[in-house]
C-alpha cells in the first residue's frame, strides 16, 4: 500500500477516486456533449499560525444548487462587469497575468477582477489600497460593508467601487497556483483559476455571504487530513489544494512556491474491473 505520492493503493493507482452516486448519476445522464465551463476564480486566503499556515474555508449551504454543505474557498465566476478595461490596478499587468494563466490578457485581467471581487464579497477582505506601498487596514465600516452588499447585488462594479474610493485593485498580492476545469460529463462546468494571498495586516473576516453558514480556519495540512478522512466535506480542487500547499510554513513562501508554469487539472472517468473512476492527479506538495 502507497499513500499521496500517485502510486498504486490496493492495486490501482493512488490518483483515482471512487465516483460517488451523484457522479454515476450524472455520468448515466450525460450525452456526451459537454456543456462550456464558466471561467472563474478562487482565492486560498493564508495566514501564519502558531499551528503552521492556516487557510480560511466557507461552508457552503445545504440548500445550494451546486457544492452544498461542501467547504470551499471564497470565489465565483467571471462577471461581465469584471471585463470593464479601466479597472483602477496596479501590480503586474493583465498581459504579464496572460503568461502566467496561460490565457488572452482581456480574460487574464478579468479573472484578477473577479478574484478581488469575489474574495471582498464572501469575506469581507480587500486587497486594494490607495497606492501601490499600502492595503487598506479596516474593512469593517459601514460604507465598506454597504459596498460588499451592492457588489453582490450586481449594483456596482468592482471598477465603480475602486474609482469612488480613490482605490487600486493590488494584483501583486495575488499568485496563481492551480488551474481546475470541472469533468466533462457535469452539468454544472466551471474553469477556474486557483490564486493564493496572504490576508492583509489588519483586516477581518466579515460577516458571511448569504451562500455560506460557517467560517473557519484550518491548519492546510490538517484539513487535508480531515478531507481524506472523510471528516470534512471537500471537492478534489480544495482538498488537492490543502495537500499542494502542506509543505509550506509561512506566508513569506507563497511568492516563490508560486513561480513555477501551472498545470491544467480536468479530471476524467476511467473503469476499472467494471468500476468507475475520476483519475485526479496527486498533490505534490513544496
Amino acid at each position: 500500500m502507497n499513500t499521496a505520492d500517485g502510486s498504486a493503493t490496493g492495486g490501482r493507482p493512488n490518483s483515482l477516486r471512487p465516483l460517488s452516486a451523484r457522479g454515476v448519476e450524472q455520468l448515466a445522464e450525460f450525452d456526451g456533449n459537454a456543456v462550456q465551463a464558466r471561467d472563474a476564480s478562487t482565492v486560498v486566503l493564508l495566514r501564519n499560525s502558531p499551528s503552521g499556515l492556516e487557510t480560511l474555508f466557507l461552508r457552503r449551504q445545504p440548500s445550494m444548487a451546486f457544492a452544498a454543505g461542501m467547504h470551499v474557498f471564497p470565489g465565483g465566476g467571471v462577471q461581465r462587469s469584471d471585463r470593464e478595461a479601466d479597472t483602477p490596478w496596479v501590480g503586474p499587468s493583465p498581459e504579464r497575468w496572460s503568461d502566467i494563466l496561460g490565457c488572452p490578457p482581456e480574460l487574464a485581467r478579468a479573472l484578477v477582477v473577479a478574484a478581488v471581487r469575489e474574495t471582498f464579497e464572501e469575506t469581507g477582505v480587500l486587497l486594494a489600497s490607495p497606492d501601490e506601498a499600502t492595503v487598506v487596514a479596516d474593512t469593517s465600516t459601514s460604507a465598506l460593508q454597504d459596498a460588499r452588499i451592492a457588489l453582490e447585488a450586481k449594483q456596482l462594479s468592482l471598477r465603480e467601487f475602486l474609482q469612488e474610493r480613490g482605490l487600486v485593485l493590488r494584483a501583486d498580492l495575488l499568485h496563481a497556483w492551480a488551474h481546475w476545469i470541472t469533468p466533462a460529463h457535469e452539468p454544472r462546468r466551471f474553469d477556474t483559476r486557483f490564486f493564493v494571498a496572504a490576508l492583509p495586516r489588519g483586516q477581518r473576516i466579515g460577516a458571511l455571504p448569504r451562500e455560506a453558514d460557517r467560517t473557519l480556519w484550518l491548519p492546510v495540512r490538517a484539513a487535508a487530513d480531515a478531507a481524506r478522512a472523510g471528516e470534512l466535506a471537500m471537492m478534489a480542487p480544495t482538498s488537492h489544494t490543502c495537500r499542494s500547499l502542506a509543505g509550506l510554513a509561512h506566508v513569506d513562501e507563497l511568492a516563490a512556491a508560486a513561480a513555477r508554469p501551472l498545470v491544467t487539472i480536468e479530471p476524467r472517468v476511467v473503469e476499472i474491473a467494471g468500476r468507475r473512476y475520476l483519475d485526479v492527479p496527486p498533490a505534490h506538495e513544496f
